[in-house]
């Protein structure tokens, strides 16, 4: 968006402000339209190209059709007949991903570096580009890392990734109340099970492996609880508020602390898309009137 702004702007400063639309096409007139430089035209004609929405519905298919190659050529029947092929797409995607991160970094020069978003897609496209031969073979199996810039290119995609990073810091305080529930149930378990059963409560690595196990609700009842209680009844007592608390209450904790984020990430954008929208339009209407103009690359006497 930041992109969007500077380059309009830009354009802005380059229209002359008292300048008739259409100037006189003889003599010398003092309010004479200044011209666009070939270097702006061209920047403004791959900004055209790389923004258009059936760029970016091509980079999207083919990024579906490359992680469909990678996935088939795990598969020795289908590279036994197919093999070349699937070979030949690859290295054609890899060229498109290429061109299209050149594209990207021409028409936004340093500022293209500035989002998280680039970063990680030139990381990708790099990594794509290493070789991968000899002692460097492992990176071949990083190719399917490309799907991962679906993300960055299909919007409603990158919005639930954007309230992911958003609800981090409220995921983290979470994450540290239940390692304390956790640390503290574990002590407590070993103290109370630990001498009648070593295997699951022997000492406070099995604990926490055993309520972690509880806290899944994998086999926690007739593999874990009920042998316990078979010594000793009132152990209910422990298990039960437990598995209340990690297994339900901190999981809906989880679950609305990604809600938030999402509505919130939510919101901003619909303001951004209408901003977007009208500098789209604005572009539109300078590009006709661009148009419209004589060509001035010769001076007119």
């Amino acid at each position: 968006m930041h992109s969007l702004l500077s380059q309009e702007r830009r354009l802005l400063y380059l229209w002359p402000r008292q300048s008739p639309p259409f100037p006189p096409t003889g003599g010398n007139s003092p309010n004479r339209v200044p011209l666009l430089s070939m270097e702006h035209k061209q920047q403004g004609a791959l900004a055209r190209i790389v923004e258009h929405p059936r760029f970016q519905s091509i980079t999207t298919t083919v990024i579906l059709l490359n992680a469909v190659t990678l996935g088939l050529e795990t598969s020795p029947t289908v590279m036994a007949h197919i093999g070349g092929l699937l070979g030949i797409l690859d290295k054609l995607a890899l060229v498109y991903f290429t061109v299209e991160v050149g594209l990207r970094v021409s028409v936004q020069r340093l500022r293209y570096f500035r989002s998280g978003w680039n970063l990680f897609d030139f990381a990708i496209v790099g990594i794509s580009l290493l070789p991968h031969s000899g002692g460097l073979s492992v990176l071949r199996a990083l190719r399917i890392l490309r799907a991962l810039r679906l993300f960055s290119t299909v919007p409603s995609l990158k919005r639930v990734v954007n309230a992911l990073t958003a609800a981090m810091p409220g995921m983290a305080s979470i994450a540290v109340v239940l390692a304390v529930l956790f640390y503290v149930s574990a002590v407590l378990s070993t103290k109370l099970f630990g001498t009648d059963f070593p295997d699951l409560f022997g000492h406070l690595g099995h604990s926490l492996y055993t309520l972690f196990q509880i806290m899944t609700l994998e086999g926690w009842s007739d593999g874990i609880v009920r042998p316990v209680m078979a010594l000793h009844w009132w152990a209910w007592i422990f298990f039960l508020p437990f598995i209340v608390v990690t297994s339900f209450a901190v999981l809906n904790l989880f679950i609305g602390v990604i809600v938030s984020a999402i509505q919130e990430v939510a919101e901003p954008s619909k303001t951004e898309s209408d901003m977007e929208a009208d500098l789209k339009a604005l572009r539109r209407d300078m590009d006709e009137l661009l148009r419209r103009l004589p060509d001035r690359s010769t001076p007119t006497e």
